[in-house]
């Protein structure tokens, strides 16, 4: 039988186990080798895991899905670097489990929000958007301010990332519980969000 492009194209479950055969080795020619190049799995110089605070106000921000509207990553494009600064690169994110990349943007990127704006301007912000951005859709966040922030599994929140790498300390997980005391949901989102790009020293 005479093997040919039409043949391929009239038989259904051919074309199918060469698609997966084609993107599959597509895939690993593309992928495996970034688990060997150092720039993709090792962490920029100065970056720090998340501290316990930080780490829950990362968990509200998944919670709340944030992500839907926000991404965290800035493209190597002027259009972007001039708007929000240096372009994301992959060590910036070695402690990130999972990503927050994203490709929606109803509003701007947070990659690199921490530090340029104040803990009083993100409180004002979370509990009603439209007084410093009138323009915004973004939904008000007001009850953030009055829960508590749960503190019963940061322990062995940070236990398991240290199984996956991240260089907690015995101190950092024993005093972790103690970080949270008298902190509520809004202060540990901010927090999150102020350290966020910060790794990357950059121009504003």
């Amino acid at each position: 039988m005479k093997f040919s492009h039409e043949l391929i194209e009239k038989n259904s479950a051919l074309l199918v186990l060469l698609v997966i055969l084609v993107v599959s080795v597509g895939g690993l020619v593309e992928i495996v080798p970034l688990f060997f190049q150092r720039s993709t799995t090792e962490a920029v110089e100065g970056l720090k895991p998340y501290a316990p605070l930080q780490l829950a106000g990362r968990n509200i921000y998944i919670r709340e899905g944030c992500y839907n509207c926000h991404s965290q990553m800035i493209r190597p494009f002027r259009a972007e670097t001039e708007r929000y600064g240096h372009y994301s690169v992959a060590g910036e994110f070695v402690y990130d489990r999972p990503f927050q990349w994203g490709s929606k943007r109803t509003g701007p990127d947070l990659a690199r929000v921490g530090g340029r704006y104040s803990d009083d301007w993100h409180r004002i912000h979370l509990n009603n958007p439209r007084d410093v951005v009138p323009e915004s859709n973004m939904p008000a966040y007001f009850w953030l301010a009055k829960t508590p922030v749960q503190a019963d599994d940061i322990e062995k929140h940070l236990q398991v990332l240290r199984t996956l790498g991240h260089p907690y300390t015995d101190e950092d997980i024993a005093g972790a519980k103690a970080q949270l005391a008298g902190k509520t949901e809004q202060d540990a989102l901010i927090a999150y969000l102020q350290v966020l790009g910060t790794s990357i020293k950059t121009k504003r």
